[in-house]
């Protein structure tokens, strides 16, 4: 007679993502899921303190950090906003902006790796098949490293890493999420904004300010993230797939929830299990 035994805690299954799914965003006004491929896209989202960001932010951090195929690179000023996710990040940097460089300078390189080894086989991209993460890199608050901290030279040399990464890195499998509640020139100036594909503008208090997120035009078109009330905290203007701007609502995770979450990917990348 055969018996069995039951496994111990840590080897159930437990189902995973991958980061060619579609994101999970929201709902938009119409009580229709927001779902957007972030894969071989980057994405800019901006908005006045306290608009929604940070929430968008955890949301897309979640389902990278639940992505058994994704490596998790978090750059947060603060600390506080994705410090939660920590525990589950390949790479973190806080208030260090020699830190920042040293690790953009890393992505920058397994950028150059990537790009070699794809000319050496004859391809144009890195696809979900490949023995390749693909890298989730998360800047929140890009202001604090391009304009605040650390010195001129090295704000200068911040901002030209970056504009590196973003500007090569969707084919190599390198998506960058970058997020400021300052949308000027200064900050994200033209020739960087116009590398994102992808674009989310939350609550801003002028025209201008929204147009810089999601560019040049739309507030004329009637497409302003000024006409978001104050209190609609995580309504913004999503422009993604279809080429319009869509009202939408981010989903909301509590501090509980993100760190049940973050329990639950600790379990998913010890077992490898993956969906």
């Amino acid at each position: 007679m055969s018996t069995t035994t039951a496994a111990a805690p840590d080897r159930y299954p437990v189902a995973s993502l991958s980061m060619y799914d579609p994101v999970h965003l929201g709902i938009d006004e119409y009580g229709y899921s927001v779902d957007t491929p972030i894969v071989y896209r980057q994405l800019l989202m901006g908005g006045e303190p306290g608009s929604g960001k940070s929430v968008e932010l955890n949301n897309i951090v979640a389902h990278g950090a639940l992505s058994t195929d994704c490596s998790m690179w978090l750059f947060d000023g603060k600390e506080v906003e994705l410090g939660m996710w920590r525990d589950v990040a390949d790479v973190f940097v806080g208030p260090n902006i020699t830190d920042a460089n040293k690790r953009l300078r890393q992505l920058q390189c397994e950028m150059n790796r990537r790009y070699a080894e794809l000319a050496r086989v004859n391809r144009r991209k890195v696809i979900a098949t490949d023995p390749v993460p693909v890298i989730l890199c998360v800047i929140d608050e890009v202001a604090y490293y391009s304009v605040t901290t650390g010195t001129k030279d090295q704000r200068e040399e911040f901002m030209i890493l970056l504009r590196d990464v973003i500007a090569r890195g969707r084919a190599a499998g390198i998506i960058v999420v970058a997020a400021t509640q300052r949308p000027s020139a200064d900050i994200i100036p033209t020739s960087l904004r116009d590398l994102f594909g992808y674009r989310l503008a939350f609550r801003c208090t002028t025209d201008s300010s929204s147009d810089i997120i999601l560019s040049v035009g739309w507030a004329k078109q009637g497409y302003s993230a000024k006409d978001i009330a104050p209190e609609d905290r995580g309504i913004g203007l999503l422009l993604a797939e279809g080429g319009t701007p869509r009202r939408m609502k981010s989903a909301y995770l509590s501090d509980s929830d993100i760190y049940g979450l973050v329990e639950y990917a600790r379990q998913l990348r010890r077992t490898g299990w993956s969906a």
